[in-house]
């Protein structure tokens, strides 16, 4: 890969910046999908080293990367993606997958083709922790953020992808507790 090649990738994925995901931070600004990807990333890192025979490098690439079609097609929250939205956002992946030297792109395609497949530990380990982010990042935002469909998602969302690891079943059940004392506590 050249450098002008690189820059042209990085010009592309800079819109990760700018586009918010449907989540306000605790400072009560909008969160972006690179903020979001970059401590998915972190989690990763931190988080695969408790389950044993995990490939953490791959974990945390797949954390790095699993958001990049939003660049182009944005973010659209899971409780209303549709499978048109999901054909779209493969569209998206394969044109930026498109943009870069062949190396990369085979790379890049084996690592979005994991994600789709779900047949990997890691891939799962990093599906179960991007569902955690997520109910985490809610946890900490003011509770009159929240949809009204949230209060439950809450305490459902994730739950199925987190019970294959016994650390992702565990940080599910503590991310839980801490929605229902919020929800409590109003």
């Amino acid at each position: 890969m050249t450098a002008r090649e690189l820059i042209s990738f990085l010009d592309i994925i800079e819109k990760l910046k700018m586009t918010v995901r449907h989540n306000v931070m605790r400072s009560g600004r909008v969160e972006s999908v690179a903020e979001h990807s970059w401590r998915l990333a972190v989690m990763a890192m931190l988080a695969a080293g408790e389950e044993e025979g995990l490939d953490r490098d791959r974990v945390i690439r797949l954390a790095l990367v699993h958001d990049l079609g939003e660049a182009i097609t944005g973010d659209i929250p899971a409780f209303i993606k549709t499978d048109e939205n999901r054909k779209t956002e493969r569209e998206a992946i394969a044109e930026l997958c498109g943009s870069l030297p062949e190396k990369e792109s085979v790379e890049l395609k084996a690592l979005f083709s994991e994600l789709d497949e779900m047949n990997t530990p890691e891939a799962r380990f990093m599906k179960a922790l991007d569902k955690c982010e997520a109910v985490l990042s809610h946890n900490e935002a003011d509770i009159s953020t929240w949809l009204p469909l949230e209060y439950d998602l809450q305490l459902t969302y994730g739950q199925k992808e987190c019970s294959y690891f016994p650390f992702t079943r565990e940080l599910r059940r503590e991310l839980e507790a801490d929605s229902v004392k919020k929800i409590e506590n109003g």
